[in-house]
């Protein structure tokens, strides 16, 4: 396999990354991976060495990048504000062929009008690395990187988007989950905290609405405390095989005024028994198909729980 292939396959595999965290609602995973595929095309799209691609593919890979930052710029906008000229994912994924099929002969006309939509402003300044891993195992948070591209956005309304208990059915069982209490070593740094629920099947997709806790009660080190019951939108019996219910702690970041994931945790299906469970924290992003596992932190600090089943 030559060089040429080598690197259009891992753009390509980098735009799958991409693309799947956009639609599964991972966006501050997706803006990372978009602005750092976008740099690198960007970059070898304006190169003058005749050595590696052609003219003709250049272009490619320039328009590839603007509808990476037209995405990019998408996913940041502010809440209500309309993206009626903004790139959607559908019309993104459109692209993907262009950039996996790359080195053909004869390349397809290009499936986007990038002129069609709004100017995607460049970043500015040098590259930056935003995330490192300490001593103890535990990820820090990104710092803001430098002329990086933000649109403010609003921090989460305190009162969350709970469902209500679902209504009973003669031999099907209803789960609560009471969030208690989250262990984090900076736990009172972190600005307007919520969990947002979710039930999802063995591939990954959602089979009730995601559900977002009101902010947390109270912060103090080494634990933010919601103690907020979440009724789970499914009745257990009706879970298929292979699910997952997942619970993504996310905070806002004024430096880069958007929310951002801190870290995960999911309860399996045998391990839904009433009573106490403290369940481990992972590292970003979030992998909802459950395959890379990466503990937040060696130190035991938990997502601490009360589950309530009841059956009619």
């Amino acid at each position: 396999m030559s060089e040429k292939t080598k690197q259009v396959a891992k753009w390509h595999g980098a735009f799958k990354k991409a693309t799947d965290f956009d639609s599964w609602g991972q966006l501050v995973e997706a803006v990372d991976e978009y602005q750092m595929l976008s740099r690198q095309l960007r970059k070898e799209g304006s190169s003058s060495d005749s050595r590696t691609f052609t003219d003709d593919q250049k272009r490619i890979l320039s328009k590839v990048s603007t509808c990476l930052d037209l995405r990019s710029q998408a996913l940041q906008a502010a809440h209500g504000t309309s993206l009626e000229d903004s790139l959607s994912l559908e019309e993104l994924k459109k692209v993907e062929p262009m950039l996996k099929n790359l080195l053909d002969a004869n390349p397809e006309e290009f499936p986007v009008q990038v002129s069609h939509f709004s100017p995607v402003r460049r970043p500015a300044g040098p590259e930056v690395d935003i995330s490192v891993l300490n001593l103890d195992g535990e990820e820090e948070e990104e710092e803001e990187t430098r002329g990086e591209r933000s649109t403010p956005t609003t921090p989460k309304p305190t009162s969350g988007s709970l469902l209500p208990r679902l209504p009973p059915e003669p031999g099907m069982t209803n789960l609560t989950m009471r969030i208690e209490r989250i262990g984090l070593k900076d736990a009172g740094q972190h600005i307007d905290p919520y969990v947002t629920v979710s039930v999802k099947d063995v591939s990954g997709i959602d089979l009730t609405e995601p559900q977002d806790t009101p902010i947390a009660s109270k912060k103090e080190d080494p634990y933010v405390y919601f103690n907020v019951d979440v009724e789970i939108q499914r009745h257990v019996e009706k879970m298929p095989k292979g699910t997952a219910i997942f619970f993504e702690f996310k905070h806002y970041k004024p430096k880069k005024r958007m929310t951002s994931i801190k870290c995960w945790a999911f309860m399996e299906m045998d391990e839904l028994k009433s009573g106490p469970a403290s369940i481990e924290l992972y590292k970003k992003p979030t992998d909802f198909k459950r395959k890379k596992l990466n503990l937040l932190t060696v130190k035991p600090l938990f997502l601490e729980l009360y589950l309530t089943l009841t059956k009619d």
